[in-house]
């Protein structure tokens, strides 16, 4: 008999569901922010979809998530904010104004999308 490979034969079948959580935190500016400056936001000065104050803003989940910054409506570069996750005093979302100022009265939304995926193999033998 000639010489072949042995392996196993098996019928195997996935389903891999993303899952995605989405949170959207919204501030509406107070004063304005000249162009060179930072507008720091705390976590207590946002507020949620249902219009209830925000707590703390949520962890980013590791490989699996991102942010997104929306100034007047307009989604931002990545470059100019920076999103800390925590409660207040620690959580925050600061914006650089590159560019040109951000006016009071100006919404400011954060969207946090984490991932969280879900695989299920079914193996037929």
């Amino acid at each position: 008999m000639a010489l072949q490979l042995m392996k196993i034969a098996v019928l195997a079948s996935a389903v891999v569901e993303v899952n995605p959580n989405v949170q959207r935190f919204f501030y509406v500016t107070t004063t304005a922010t000249t162009a060179g400056n930072t507008l720091t936001i705390d976590a207590a000065d946002f507020f949620d979809d249902t219009g209830n104050a925000v707590t703390a803003l949520p962890e980013l989940t590791s490989n699996n998530s991102s942010y997104n910054l929306f100034v007047n409506g307009v989604l931002q570069m990545e470059g100019i904010s920076t999103y800390t996750s925590g409660e207040t005093g620690v959580g925050s979302v600061e914006i650089e104004a590159i560019g040109g100022a951000i006016f009071a009265n100006t919404p400011i939304i954060v969207e946090v999308v984490n991932y969280a995926p879900d695989t299920n193999i079914t193996i037929e033998t």
